[in-house]
């Protein structure tokens, strides 16, 4: 279960990354992450992911991402069903169950919406970040998102993160199996060029790591 002393709620803030420093990617070993959605829809979220640690996966190369399974199917160490609410400013239900290996990648051979990325886990500050570079039909998405036991609170937010997508259900990963970033890139780069990058203003101080963002110092 995810329970950080809070029952069963996740709380993260997720940023949008354009370009991601090469030096935060040089010592961290991603994880490669297949996630299956049964039900996406209004927020609600059934998935199911499987994970194969300390793999390293090109996804500008991966055509077909259940061969890519099949592949490291000896290596996939991880695999839990969870349930999910929609998101209400960086607090989410979420409802989490560890089912065995074997199982959930017969499942995802079966049947679901995919999302596949390369996960990377970093630690900037105090905070622990994950950083979801994406393939497939979401590729080139990065997001990086922070989170903590409790709300997010007076987060300092990296330069490399362009805007938050905290509450925009487009970059949910459910969202994203059944309308996947590609899609719609290039419509979000004319809302940000028109709009600039937003912040969530509810959670206490943003501190920014770069001058020109909203409220930096």
């Amino acid at each position: 279960m995810s329970d950080g002393g809070n029952g069963d709620f996740e709380f993260e803030r997720r940023f949008f990354v354009r370009e991601l420093p090469a030096e935060l990617l040089a010592e961290p070993s991603p994880a490669f992450i297949v996630q299956s959605y049964y039900l996406a829809e209004q927020g609600y979220a059934l998935r199911l992911r499987v994970q194969a640690s300390d793999a390293v996966v090109p996804l500008e190369a991966m055509d077909d991402d259940l061969a890519v399974l099949d592949a490291l199917a000896d290596r996939v160490d991880f695999c839990a069903l969870t349930v999910k609410s929609p998101m209400n400013e960086g607090t989410r239900y979420e409802a989490e169950r560890e089912i065995d290996v074997a199982v959930g990648l017969q499942m995802i051979r079966l049947g679901g919406a995919r999302v596949v990325k390369n996960r990377y886990s970093i630690w900037l500050g105090s905070d622990g970040w994950v950083v979801d570079v994406f393939g497939g039909a979401n590729r080139p998405l990065v997001i990086a998102e922070c989170e903590r036991g409790g709300p997010v609170t007076d987060l300092t937010i990296p330069a490399f993160c362009v805007t938050e997508v905290t509450d925009d259900r487009r970059f949910a990963n459910d969202a994203l199996s059944g309308a996947p970033y590609s899609g719609w890139a290039a419509q979000f780069e004319a809302e940000l060029a028109a709009e600039g990058p937003r912040f969530l203003q509810g959670l206490g101080h943003n501190h920014f790591e770069r001058d020109d963002a909203p409220g930096g110092a």
